[in-house]
């Protein structure tokens, strides 16, 4: 029977292989998005996972419990595989090799900042205006 001393050190060593492994596919996605073969649809999830996870503020802040890290848990991983599957194989496959070749740091993006900050304004002009032109309930 394996003591929690054996399990531990296994989970950790998958948790940082995995974020290793995203953090290079994030690279090639970033190297797929300059490769002239790249489809339009596709270099537009990219800027958006990429500038997403370059950006130094979430869609949804850390400080809101559960949900707060279900961005970096599912949205983040989800928005890499879909970047992923628009991409055609050959060009794919150049990417990562081009990134495992060329390892480079990619730096937090300020510009994106606007981008969430008008997501969060539009979401609540939008809730404000639905709420101020809902039809009252008659009791």
């Amino acid at each position: 029977m394996m003591n929690k001393s054996e399990i531990k050190p296994s989970f950790i060593k998958r948790m940082k292989d995995k974020v290793k492994q995203m953090k290079q596919d994030t690279l090639a996605l970033y190297y797929a998005y300059q490769h002239p073969d790249t489809p339009f649809t596709a270099k537009l999830l990219i800027g958006i996972t990429i500038g997403y996870l370059l950006s130094p503020i979430d869609l949804i802040p850390d400080f809101i419990p559960v949900l707060g890290l279900l961005d970096d848990l599912l949205i983040v991983p989800f928005l890499i595989v879909l970047s992923i599957r628009l991409i055609p194989a050959i060009v794919w496959k150049a990417s990562l090799e081009r990134a495992i070749a060329e390892p480079l740091i990619l730096k937090k993006a300020k510009w994106f900042v606007v981008i969430v900050i008008l997501i969060w304004l539009l979401i609540i002009a939008g809730l404000f205006f639905y709420l101020k032109n809902k039809p009252a309930k008659n009791v």
